[in-house]
């Protein structure tokens, strides 16, 4: 691959020779096997526009490459995304040129949305990623996967199309391992858990997701005990395999144990001022946010195919409640 120093600001030429070996594949396939930063869709959609040129003569993604040939590829300049950077707090756990790994504290919306114009974390990355080489030829992170706006932690966020395809297998696929902490109501009789519960819209509350029996997606829970307190709480550790809206929340919400503090699928303000921990004197401050968080990340990283695992401390205000919980 030999690189064209003479293109347009922001434009990028590659050049490709075929050698005897590599004749027969797909010209789609061929790029990228050669290492083009670009997924197999976004490169079928530069072929189909004329970007890639056989032997100076436009082709077709199924093309087979012949010994000898000689391609051309003209990667534009991504579009400029309609978002605009914005400063916002986050921390940033691990970046290379492929993937960013982000801890997101609790309270900041991924990605924006009607009532989220701004502050996201996509406005906070473009803002301190300058090395975004687009998502489907758009300057924008590419946003695998989500956690609500009130659960705290781990995030992988990819920065070019071909890093996006592959972060996307694999959490299609079920390969990241994602593990998570809980504080939820009640006290567990076991002291491990698993919750196959498919999971749906909810039949009338439209914003919400509930357990659906014949019609949900599948989605699997597996839970284990931390720490149980006599206060009526248990802490525990919880890892998903499905990625289903708030799977965690419903899920132990139709165990009867929601995640403490959800003001969905848990219980509301009644609920606290009716504990006998706050009739005495408020000795437990009444989370303002579900005790939801995303504590370790692995993933096969998208270029070099190595395993990577990240973790994230309990951010203050969780480690706070546990610890007013253990003084009960």
């Amino acid at each position: 691959m030999i690189r064209d120093p003479d293109t347009p600001s922001g434009e990028s030429t590659l050049f490709f020779h075929i050698s005897e070996e590599e004749e027969g594949v797909r010209l789609d396939h061929f790029l990228v096997s050669r290492g083009v930063a670009l997924s197999r869709t976004r490169i079928q959609e530069l072929i189909k526009k004329g970007a890639v040129n056989v032997n100076q003569v436009v082709s077709r993604p199924s093309y087979r490459v012949r010994t000898g040939d000689h391609i051309t590829l003209s990667i534009p300049p991504p579009s400029p995304t309609v978002v605009q950077p914005e400063p916002v707090a986050f921390s940033i756990v691990y970046e290379d040129a492929f993937v960013v790994v982000v801890d997101k504290p609790a309270g900041l919306v991924v990605h924006p949305a009607p009532g989220h114009a701004s502050g996201t974390l996509v406005h906070g990355l473009l803002w301190r990623c300058g090395d975004l080489s687009g998502i489907g030829g758009v300057t924008r992170p590419g946003i695998v996967h989500r956690l609500d706006k009130d659960t705290s932690g781990l995030m992988v966020v990819a920065k070019n199309d071909r890093a996006h395809a592959s972060l996307a297998g694999q959490f299609k696929s079920g390969e990241i391992r994602k593990e998570y902490r809980a504080l939820v109501h009640g006290l567990l009789r076991e002291r491990t858990g698993r919750i196959n519960a498919p999971i749906a819209r909810h039949s009338r509350k439209r914003k919400e997701m509930a357990v659906v029996q014949g019609r949900g997606k599948e989605a699997v829970t597996t839970w284990w005990l931390v720490e149980s307190f006599q206060a009526g709480f248990s802490f525990l550790r919880v890892s998903i395999k499905t990625g289903r809206t708030h799977q965690i929340r419903v899920h132990f919400s139709h165990l009867g144990h929601p995640v403490v503090g959800d003001p969905v699928y848990g219980f509301g303000k009644r609920w606290w001022k009716g504990h006998p921990l706050q009739k005495k004197g408020g000795i437990i401050t009444p989370p303002r946010r579900q005790m939801l968080h995303a504590k370790r990340l692995g993933f096969q990283h998208p270029e070099n195919g190595r395993f990577m695992e990240f973790e994230a401390d309990l951010p203050d205000d969780f480690r706070e409640m546990l610890e007013s919980l253990r003084q009960t």
